[in-house]
């Protein structure tokens, strides 16, 4: 980091806008939330040292792509006589995954590991299920040197991702919307890598991160306000992510745990720029890296920024979804499956899976007429 810092200061780097000066002059990583191969490679040329997918995010890319990958999805269908639908899917998705990751190799290889990754995700329906998640999770590590699996924040979760860490897997906590989640994860996490050094195993190359869908805890609570007739301040709703988010990063700091918070689920700059200076991930949409960089948002250090007290004061008395999310004994592990904004985003991506198969299905089984 230190040569970063003295080429900015020195005036040798030109940048293409403040998230691409973010990406070559601070502690904070830019990922490219998506596995399409366009997107990624001009993330890359941005800047981007990481990627991630999940079922939505793959329905996106075919949207965007199919002519990239109909024929791909013939040939799968083709050479699997006896594959289902959702068989397929889980093969495409794996293809995806493999691209990307290969985009990103020569970054893994420079940064031996700690950089250059590309998470794939765990099937979510499997979210109570830790054999599933572990079989799933041993599966797509094998996919590529390179590959970060996503397993989501649920009491079987937990379990899961302390073994996958045991096991040498780099593991990608998602589905997470609170400090106490966040914290869960990283005790697991330090678990984890605990065994591994007590047996003499290498962890050098691990690079852990835990999730907060920064957007996604907005949505809910807004949501909250709608049923309930709550009135806020106007914006108040907008930073209750990002609060979650630099509580637990405090968390962290304090802790010395060794794995890395990691933004997503954008709805405004704040989800970004709040978070420029720590020592975390920022997994960014790329149409909202493509305005966060075309913008006069300047690049400065906002992570130490604390959320103003009067703000915090307001979501915590109106919303008790916001003080399970906020506060760092919030929830217990067995209380994270029933959170509101766990729920729908489970869902979503259950039904996610469910639309990809049907996109499969389209070409695996065409309607006649």
């Amino acid at each position: 980091m230190a040569d970063k810092k003295s080429a900015k200061q020195a005036g040798q780097q030109k940048f293409t806008g403040p998230l691409n000066e973010m990406a070559l002059t601070t502690n904070t990583d830019l990922w490219n939330d998506s596995c399409s191969i366009d997107e990624l490679t001009r993330a890359i040329q941005r800047g981007a040292v990481g990627a991630t997918t999940n079922p939505s995010i793959v329905v996106y890319v075919l949207n965007k792509e199919m002519h990239l990958w109909e024929d791909r999805i013939r040939e799968l269908v083709r050479d699997n006589p006896t594959a289902s639908e959702d068989e397929i899917a889980i093969l495409l998705n794996e293809e995806m995954a493999v691209k990307g990751a290969e985009l990103l190799k020569p970054i893994y290889d420079k940064y031996q590991g700690k950089k250059g990754r590309l998470s794939i995700q765990t099937a979510a329906k499997y979210y109570r299920n830790t054999e599933m998640l572990l079989k799933q999770a041993r599966r797509f590590a094998g996919l590529a040197d390179n590959m970060q699996i996503k397993i989501p924040v649920s009491a079987a979760g937990i379990t899961a991702i302390e073994e996958a860490t045991y096991e040498g897997i780099s593991i990608n906590a998602t589905v997470s919307f609170t400090v106490a989640q966040a914290i869960a994860v990283a005790e697991a996490v330090e678990r984890g890598l605990k065994r591994r050094e007590t047996e003499g195993k290498d962890i050098a190359t691990m690079s852990p991160v835990c999730t907060i869908m920064c957007g996604r805890v907005d949505d809910w609570i807004r949501i909250v306000a709608d049923r309930d007739n709550i009135t806020t301040t106007p914006g108040f709703i907008d930073l209750a992510g990002v609060a979650v988010m630099k509580k637990a990063y405090e968390i962290y700091k304090q802790r010395g745990y060794r794995l890395r918070l990691l933004s997503a689920a954008y709805r405004c700059h704040s989800h970004w720029s709040e978070f420029i200076g720590g020592d975390c991930v920022v997994s960014i949409p790329f149409k909202w890296q493509e305005r966060f960089d075309s913008s006069d948002i300047p690049c400065a250090d906002q992570i130490n920024t604390p959320i103003p007290k009067d703000i915090i004061d307001e979501l915590s008395r109106k919303f008790v979804d916001f003080r399970q999310a906020y506060e760092e004994d919030g929830q217990t592990v067995e209380q994270f499956n029933s959170y509101g904004a766990q729920l729908r985003t489970l869902r979503q991506f259950i039904d996610a899976f469910n639309t990809l198969s049907s996109m499969v299905r389209d070409i695996m089984t065409p309607n006649p007429d």
